[in-house]
């Protein structure tokens, strides 16, 4: 049941509150909140717990992984040449997989209580709270059950000697992508690459929020036609 003109009471627990927003939750969630305090999610301290993530997990736990796959290549004979390439595709797939992910999925409309209360799980929260440190990265024990059917699908679409390097490239992917985004909302980049980067991630955010789904690059953003209009070319409108 939806709540009509139900208000959400940011002093609460927020993941069983935003169901009851029904139609509204989509304009709410995209009106973000920039304080780098995040929110508490759930009542229960075990849950909320399980909900918070430190950067750095990241590359400790997945790093030791990807060298395991390239092992894994070694032993079968490959060159580090072909390891190197094979790795770089299995990248650029995952640039891919990022750039679907973000636009279909994480930014799929809802207006049912479970469907809200999901989606505020999974990727609502973040454009709610964008600056919330402890909740930019994905908790590894998801992304460990994730891994199984990746793995399965590399070694169904490819040889079984190809596999463990496309595995590695596409989890080194990955981990690019979680260190960079949590890099673009907090880190203070110098050089223009990032810079630039680091705009086109927080427009996304507090601009246009249906367009430019790229977080490493906006590779796939220009294939697709969903590159963001820079503020110059709407003013010169």
């Amino acid at each position: 049941m939806v709540a009509q003109g139900f208000t959400v009471d940011l002093n609460k627990p927020l993941v069983f509150q935003v169901g009851h927003l029904g139609e509204a939750y989509q304009e709410w969630v995209h009106q973000p909140i920039a304080s780098k305090e995040g929110p508490r999610f759930f009542e229960s301290d075990f849950w909320e717990f399980l909900t918070k993530n430190e950067w750095w997990v990241i590359p400790l736990i997945w790093l030791p992984v990807v060298c395991w796959s390239i092992s894994l290549s070694v032993r079968m004979g490959h060159t580090p040449l072909h390891i190197a390439l094979m790795m770089i595709f299995g990248i650029l797939i995952w640039t891919l997989i990022e750039y679907t992910l973000h636009r279909f999925l994480f930014h799929i409309k809802t207006k049912s209580y479970w469907g809200n209360t999901i989606h505020y799980l999974l990727h609502g929260c973040h454009h709610k709270h964008p600056m919330d440190g402890l909740r930019l990265v994905f908790p590894p024990a998801a992304t460990a059950v994730l891994c199984v059917p990746f793995w399965n699908l590399v070694k169904l679409i490819f040889t079984p000697s190809l596999t463990p390097a496309m595995f590695g490239g596409g989890l080194l992917g990955y981990v690019m992508y979680d260190v960079t985004h949590y890099y673009l909302h907090h880190g203070q980049p110098t050089s223009e690459i990032p810079r630039n980067l680091k705009k086109y991630h927080l427009n996304h955010h507090f601009r246009i929020q249906n367009k430019g789904f790229g977080i490493t690059s906006s590779l796939w953003d220009k294939v697709f036609g969903t590159l963001p209009q820079s503020k110059a070319a709407g003013k010169s409108k």
